[in-house]
């Protein structure tokens, strides 16, 4: 296959088991984007680096069955350097071109040269003409406490013709907060990227540090950290279960699976010292130890939450009107999911059978046995589906977690890696592949740091999914991906 000579020429990247790297020449960009597209690989992100008086490079990091591909493109010192754009092969790769030319100055040769993060550049939206044709503009501020997001429906009726979505309201400059951060020090801000992947976007922080460090992280640490990223799939899942209960104007639902998540974030607060997991993760290991009683009683709470998720698993399904707002609605097929490059578990529910506990497992999922949640149906009732299978997923994988800690140290001291040294990290997140390329400064500083959330990925599915649907269903639609604004802020 083609992409195997790519695969074999690059170099091994410290961090995320498996990942490579490779310098491309500008004739070679668009086509290792066309070999992985080829052989079933996804664009995982995309982003350009570029420091004063220095020439610019974009990278592409792929998720392919060997693992992380790096391609990295060096552009030539013109200011007005361009480069060979990929939404023709991975149609989410627009988005972030338009971004990272909003950052950095440098386009991709995408027609589509709309800013993304600018907003003070006119910005057109694709309007939709014909007799009963209207458009409904929702956002970018919404009732509710959340960030902002621009909602550009064209309805005939209630009937949705065309959704356009705008993000990048409240950009907080993240990744040049990162440059001014000690390397052992970033963890802190990696991990409130996106407040619901607290461990996840630390854990995939830490990995690629301890891997430029050539750190062995002790098994226990190990351990506690997949107790915690599983603790945050099944928080994030109740809270998810009981809001797209209430969405269906079941209100029962979302006060059950409500009590649910609060018996569970007091458990985990008794266990951790906090309710969602913030700075739990840390270089080396973990900032907290768990005690063998505490361990038992955070296992008793999640075997009882997951006993009455079970239970209320089969209401859900008895349920008339829940069933009928849910089947059927807001469809993604497997054929569409494939081509937007859709990642998680939106992919999961649209027949995407890819889950990094089981295609590319870091300790200790290499030793878990994870059984992935797929579901075919691609609609809501699919993507409820998978967050059930989920629950009672990760809940037998914490009673084996908690029941058969390793013993030992919980952390290791670590020490700055060397200036230049690069490392990437990648950890399954409850949303999706949480992506981190770290790059040392001079002194223990930070050069450059990347961080990528699946939603770059899975918005611009929600845009599809919503087509022919009423207008009334797409806050259930959209509960039901449940995608972050944060995450594709920074």
């Amino acid at each position: 296959m083609p992409l195997r000579r790519w695969w074999e020429r690059a170099q091994s990247v410290p961090g995320a088991p498996h990942a490579r790297g490779l310098a491309v020449s500008v004739d070679e960009w668009r086509q290792v984007a066309q070999d992985t597209a080829a052989a079933g690989g996804v664009l995982l992100s995309l982003w350009i680096a570029r420091e004063p008086g220095a020439q610019a490079a974009v990278y592409a990091a792929y998720l392919t069955d060997r693992g992380v591909l790096l391609a990295e493109l060096v552009l030539a010192g013109a200011e007005e350097a361009t480069y060979p754009g990929l939404e023709t092969i991975f149609p989410a790769a627009s988005r972030l071109q338009r971004a990272a030319c909003d950052l950095c100055g440098v386009r991709a040769s995408d027609p589509d040269q709309r800013p993304w993060l600018n907003h003070a550049a006119p910005y057109e939206f694709v309007r939709v003409d014909g007799e009963g044709v209207h458009e409904i503009a929702v956002g970018p501020v919404h009732a509710g406490t959340i960030e902002p997001g621009h909602f550009r429906f064209s309805v005939v009726g209630e009937k949705v013709l065309r959704l356009e979505q705008r993000f990048g309201y409240a950009h907080k400059g993240i990744e040049q907060r990162f440059t001014e951060l000690p390397i052992l020090h970033g963890h802190q801000l990696a991990t409130r990227v996106s407040g619901d992947s607290a461990v996840a976007f630390a854990w995939a922080y830490c990995q690629a540090l301890e891997g430029m460090s050539a750190v062995a992280v002790p098994p226990r640490a190990l351990w506690l950290r997949a107790v915690c990223l599983e603790l945050e799939r099944l928080a994030n899942h109740l809270g998810d279960l009981g809001a797209l209960g209430n969405d269906a104007g079941f209100a029962f639902g979302l006060a059950q699976f409500s009590r649910l998540k609060e018996n569970l974030l007091r458990a985990v607060s008794g266990a951790f010292g906090r309710r969602y997991l913030f700075d739990v993760i840390v270089p080396g290991g973990l900032a907290v130890d768990l005690a063998l009683d505490v361990a038992g009683s955070l296992a008793d709470t999640v075997r009882a939450v997951c006993a009455e998720t079970r239970e209320l698993r089969d209401i859900y399904d008895a349920h008339e009107g829940v069933r009928d707002r849910f089947r059927g609605t807001g469809r993604l097929t497997a054929e569409l999911a494939a081509r937007l490059g859709v990642l998680g578990l939106a992919a999961r529910a649209s027949g995407q059978a890819h889950d990094l506990r089981v295609d590319l497992p870091c300790p200790p999922y290499t030793e878990l046995s994870v059984a992935p949640a797929v579901q075919q149906g691609g609609d809501v009732a699919a993507r409820v589906a998978v967050r059930f299978d989920e629950v009672r997923e990760s809940g037998r994988l914490l009673a084996h977690l908690l029941s058969a800690l390793p013993d030992g140290a919980y952390a290791v001291d670590m020490t700055a890696p060397a200036e230049a040294a690069f490392g990437v990290g990648l950890i399954e997140g409850w949303r999706g592949p949480v992506f981190v390329a770290l790059q040392a400064g001079p002194d223990g500083s930070i050069r450059r740091c990347r961080l990528h959330d699946p939603s770059w990925q899975n918005w611009p599915a929600l845009e599809y999914a919503i087509l022919d649907n009423i207008v009334p269903d797409f806050p259930l639609i959209n509960k039901s991906f449940n995608l972050a604004y944060s995450g594709v802020d920074l």
